[in-house]
């Protein structure tokens, strides 16, 4: 179950937003992140999995933090696996979940503040 993390989510690395204008490639990849996040329950499991001791949380310990039923929460799961936000590696019954750390590091960086928006006096 373990995927290899799409080329478009490695590429997604690019200047500050006040920095300089996005390409309509670096657009359509970051909004398909951003849209990826945009739902509460996705964000909350990003949260979860990303804030979890050691790295990784077991898909048992997802589903009861929400109440919501398994298919809908293995239905977010797909779509932040799918967006390369995530991993899933299936160990005997469960399937145990990490966050690419690399993914959200390049968002907060096209996030973040550049130069070019400062004004100087």
């Amino acid at each position: 179950m373990s995927k290899q993390l799409p080329v478009a989510a490695m590429d997604a690395c690019c200047s500050p937003l006040a920095r300089e204008p996005l390409t309509d490639e670096q657009a359509v990849e970051l909004s398909r992140l951003f849209k990826a996040m945009a739902d509460p329950v996705r964000l909350r499991l990003l949260s979860l999995i990303a804030s979890r001791a050691g790295g990784e949380v077991c898909v048992c310990d997802l589903t009861d933090a929400f109440d919501l039923s398994g298919p809908t929460i293995s239905h977010h799961l797909k779509v932040l696996r799918e967006s390369g936000l995530i991993t899933g590696q299936r160990r005997g019954t469960w399937v145990y979940y990490r966050v690419h750390p690399e993914v959200l590091a390049r968002l907060s960086a096209v996030l973040t503040p550049g130069e070019a928006g400062v004004a100087t006096a």
